[in-house]
């Protein structure tokens, strides 16, 4: 099965200019000159073919894997809203997870909200990469939903208002 890994991670907006999605995995480099990398893996759910979240390293090529952390879907909310709206229940075993079942034309993790697990990458990869989050970090784009309101213009006539 296809999970369409370089278009969820695409959709993640990770603030890594040094990146590359290899197969279904995700490697950064985060910060230019260290030797530690960043890999990000979809994690196994309870069943085959089934998906419940991202395990993250961070890799040393001399030494390995150095440190590792599994974010799941749940804890994240990534699929609240879809399995809301499809009466998916907690406890189930389709319940914030994906598989090889999609609409022809949609994506395997169609429906995820990816800010949650956005945010703990950053906050994760802040502790391994300090210098990562200033170095690389685009600026992040409104959602569709989102309205800039004006500011209020400040009117200075030098006076005081109390």
């Amino acid at each position: 099965m296809s999970l369409q890994a370089p278009e969820f991670f695409a959709e993640l907006c990770l603030p890594f200019a040094d990146h590359a999605v290899v197969g279904n995995t995700y490697y950064a480099a985060p910060t230019p000159g260290s030797p530690l990398r960043l890999r990000i893996d979809f994690k196994g759910a309870l069943y085959a073919g089934a998906y419940g979240g991202l395990r993250l390293a961070v890799l040393h090529p001399d030494r390995g894997e150095i440190d590792a952390v599994a974010l799941s879907f749940l804890d994240h909310g990534t699929f609240h809203r879809r399995d809301e709206a499809h009466g998916t229940r907690p406890g189930t075993s389709r319940y914030a997870t994906f598989d090889g079942h999609h609409q022809p034309g949609r994506p395997p993790w169609d429906g995820a909200v990816t800010t949650g697990l956005r945010d703990a990458i950053e906050q994760y990869t802040a502790v391994w990469f300090p210098s990562a989050r200033t170095a690389s970090k685009p600026r992040r784009t409104a959602g569709r939903t989102a309205q800039p309101t004006p500011a209020e213009p400040v009117a200075r006539n030098g006076s005081r208002n109390r």
